[in-house]
């Protein structure tokens, strides 16, 4: 009997649990507005660089009058090979490519050095170290200091302008420190006892178990390498260390201009085909967007998996 009381009772708990989770009609019509929301949200986010690739790749004189909008219209690939015959784009594209991977494999190894040490106690004034790294970022010298220093120490009209004054970066530094300090500490000392010194005990103990963290810094410093412009605007004069973003930022000045090289480059390729594929405007600044953005876009979804989880555990500690 007292069997049967038990799975009566264990029976009547099932079905109030199956009841009292039972999803009701106001909660399925939250779902439903939800699912709608993210996507129109989702939809608003995207059409813009769905917009570039779609006015890149139709008929020119229709897309510098504004009329493509859902659908290519006589769809063509020959604006990509005009503007690559532009001035200076496939150097400035290897600047930019340079920049980006040498930029960011230096400052995620040197964030993560910096933040394995700063929870070393036995570093030398490891406090004072901190707290100076971290007031830089609330306190500048101020352009024209900055231009003096780099001026100074041989950088302007150089390429490593680009990398070293970006190795150091305090926001970075801060979330591989928080996140070293969510690992075991027995990590260390198991290796320590095997007789491990200190950068042993980085490269082999802590910088493989960094995968999350790391791959959150390198999207940042990506993103920050691949589109800064201001550099090159304010240290470099030499056109062979133009950078892409720089050459966007010039290709929509004077993007008329530029129209009418690309139609000169082209020769027969214009003269062939017409109005459709005469560059415009319009059909440089399209292009060009699409040439940059394209890069970022396609880079993110590689890392998107680590990127939660390493910006929620580099930034809370605990």
């Amino acid at each position: 009997m007292t069997t049967t009381m038990t799975k009566t009772l264990t029976t009547a708990k099932k079905g109030d649990t199956s009841a009292r989770y039972r999803p009701t009609v106001g909660d399925v019509l939250f779902r439903i507005g939800n699912y709608a929301l993210f996507a129109l949200f989702a939809l608003i986010c995207a059409y813009p660089f769905y917009y570039l690739i779609i006015n890149s790749v139709s008929a020119n004189d229709v897309s510098a009058l504004g009329d493509v909008r859902l659908w290519p219209v006589d769809f063509h690939l020959s604006n990509y090979a005009q503007v690559f015959q532009l001035p200076g784009l496939p150097m400035a594209t290897v600047v930019s490519i340079g920049r980006t991977v040498i930029g960011t494999a230096l400052t995620v190894l040197a964030s993560a050095f910096l933040g394995f040490m700063f929870t070393q106690t036995r570093m030398w004034g490891r406090k004072f170290w901190y707290r100076f790294l971290i007031i830089t970022m609330y306190f500048s010298a101020g352009l024209i200091p900055v231009f003096i220093i780099m001026k100074t120490l041989g950088l302007t009209n150089n390429f490593w302008v680009y990398v070293l004054p970006f190795v150091v970066q305090p926001f970075n530094v801060i979330l591989a420190k928080t996140y070293v300090e969510s690992m075991p500490k027995e990590l260390q000392e198991a290796a320590e006892v095997d007789g491990a010194n200190i950068l042993q005990v980085f490269f082999k103990v802590y910088l493989p178990n960094m995968t999350p963290i790391l791959a959150t810094i390198a999207i940042f410093s990506a993103v920050t390498q691949w589109n800064s412009f201001q550099d090159t605007l304010i240290y470099i004069t030499d056109q062979s260390l133009y950078t892409l973003q720089y050459l966007l930022y010039m290709f929509i000045n004077q993007a008329s201009s530029l129209a009418q090289a690309a139609q000169n480059a082209g020769g027969n390729i214009g003269q062939i085909a017409g109005l459709a594929t005469e560059q415009t405007p319009t059909s440089i600044r399209m292009t060009v967007s699409v040439l940059v953005v394209l890069p970022i876009i396609f880079i993110y979804p590689l890392f998107q998996r680590f990127f939660v989880k390493g910006i929620m555990l580099g930034a809370v500690k605990g």
